[in-house]
Order: C-alpha cells, then structure tokens, then sequence
C-alpha cells in the first residue's frame, strides 16, 4: 500500500518561508516521481513542482520558478518542497502525491494522493 504523508503547511505573510515534507512508504521512487499539487478554493489544482527518483528530472510549475526548491532524501524517504518568498496566491491546499510518470504529476492526474496541508499566505 502507499502511503504519502505530507507535513510543514501553516499561516506565514507575505515574503515569508515554509519547508513541505512528504515522507512516502510502499513507493519506488527510484521508478517514479513524487511532487506536489495545489489546489485553492474555486480553481483548478495544478502541479507545481516534483521530482523525478531515477533521474532526477524535475519540474516547476513557471509561478513558483525561483521561489521553490524541490529535493529528495532517499534515506529518509522524504521529498521536500522548500517555499521562500511567499505570496498571497501560493495559498492552498497542497498535497504530496506520486506516480510512475513524472507528467501525470504535472498536469494534475497522478496515481496516489496523500493528504492535503494547508498553506496560508496573508498580505
């Protein structure tokens, strides 16, 4: 069974940081992708950022370009998504979710979906 275990969300202003992790178990990822999608009240969830276990690929929705920083700790079996320079849009729901192809994160439609944390941005 998978089990994608998502912690780190809060409330911080704008300009401020926050470290997602997302700590996975009955998933290869050495065949597969982890990452995060977002989803905020009345829009449409999109990818904003995951990684690649093979080879390492790895994607950033452009909003977050510069601002977030996706890792792996394979010993630990643990994705991070580390959020600096927050803004007021970055606010939602965001779940850790994985699948075997990297592209299904990205447009939305991956395979297992961990619980969601919220993430909070005030102006």
């Amino acid at each position: 069974e998978v089990q994608l275990q998502a912690s780190g969300g809060g409330s911080v202003q704008a300009g401020g940081s926050l470290r997602l992790s997302c700590t996975y178990s009955g998933f290869s990822f050495r065949d597969g992708a982890i990452g995060w999608f977002r989803q905020a009240p009345g829009k449409e969830r999109e990818g904003v950022s995951c990684i690649g276990g093979g080879d390492g690929d790895i994607y950033y929705v452009d909003s977050v370009k510069g601002r977030f920083t996706i890792s792996s700790d394979n010993a630990k079996n643990t994705v991070y998504l580390q959020m600096n320079s927050l803004k007021p849009e970055d606010t939602a729901v965001y779940y850790c979710v994985a699948d075997r192809s990297l592209h299904q994160i990205v447009v939305g439609t991956p395979e297992y979906r961990g619980q969601g944390t919220l993430v909070t941005v005030s102006s």
